[in-house]
C-alpha cells in the first residue's frame, strides 16, 4: 500500500468515527451541562491522563482557563493533575506511579467538584483509582475513553466512549470533543478577546 493510500485510509477512519459520534451527542451535551453548572457554582475541575491523554488533559484546562472566558460568566477554577512534574516524580519515586493523581486529589478535592479522566483504554490504573476516590468524595466524575470503555466506566457519572479501537483515533476525537465543548462554552457569552 502506498503512503498516499495509508494517509487516505487514516483520514477515512477518522471521518467514519466522527460520523458515528455525530449521531450520538447526548454524552457531550451532558458534559457541557455539568461544566457550565460547575463554572456557575464556582466549583473546581480537575483533569488527568497519561501520554497523549495527559496532553489532552492539560490542553483542556488551558481552554477552560482562557479560551472560554466571556464577559458575563464566572471564570473556571480548573487544574491539570499532569502538569506539576516535581509532584508527579515525588509520588512516583517514593510510592508508585499508580497514585500520582489520587494523592493530588486528596490535597484539593471537595464534594461537588468535577474530575475528568482521559484514558483511551479506560484501564489506566492511576486514572481509575483516582476516579474511584473522587466518587467516594462526592465529586462528579467524567470519563473520556474508547474501545470497550474499560474499568473507568463504573466510576463515572458520564462516560464518553469513542467508537474506535485505534488509540490515535480515540485520542484525536477526545481533543476534538474538548474543543467542541470549549467552543459552545465560549458562545454562551460575549468573548473577552478575539483570536488573532
Amino acid at each position: 500500500m502506498t503512503t498516499n493510500n495509508e494517509i487516505t485510509l487514516f483520514l477515512e477512519e477518522q471521518t467514519s468515527c466522527l460520523n458515528l459520534l455525530q449521531n450520538n451527542t447526548q454524552e457531550i451535551v451532558k458534559i457541557y451541562d455539568v461544566l457550565a453548572k460547575t463554572r456557575k457554582k464556582g466549583k473546581k475541575v480537575f483533569t488527568m491522563g497519561n501520554g497523549g491523554s495527559g496532553s489532552t488533559a492539560s490542553h483542556f484546562v488551558a481552554d477552560l482557563l482562557k479560551t472560554v472566558l466571556t464577559k458575563n460568566n464566572k471564570r473556571f477554577s480548573a487544574f491539570s493533575l499532569v502538569d506539576n512534574i516535581p509532584v508527579l516524580l515525588a509520588w512516583s519515586n517514593d510510592v508508585s506511579y499508580d497514585v500520582v493523581f489520587l494523592e493530588q486529589l486528596k490535597n484539593h478535592l471537595s464534594k461537588g467538584d468535577v474530575v475528568i479522566g482521559f484514558s483511551g483504554s479506560g484501564n489506566s490504573k492511576n486514572v481509575v483509582d483516582a476516579l474511584r476516590y473522587a466518587t467516594k468524595t462526592g465529586a462528579i466524575c467524567i470519563g473520556f475513553t474508547g474501545k470497550s470503555g474499560g474499568k473507568m466506566k463504573q466510576f463515572c457519572d458520564i462516560c464518553l466512549q469513542i467508537p474506535s479501537n485505534d488509540m490515535l483515533t480515540i485520542e484525536s476525537l477526545h481533543l476534538l470533543v474538548c474543543h467542541c465543548i470549549a467552543a459552545v462554552l465560549r458562545k454562551s457569552g460575549t468573548p473577552l478577546f478575539k483570536y488573532e
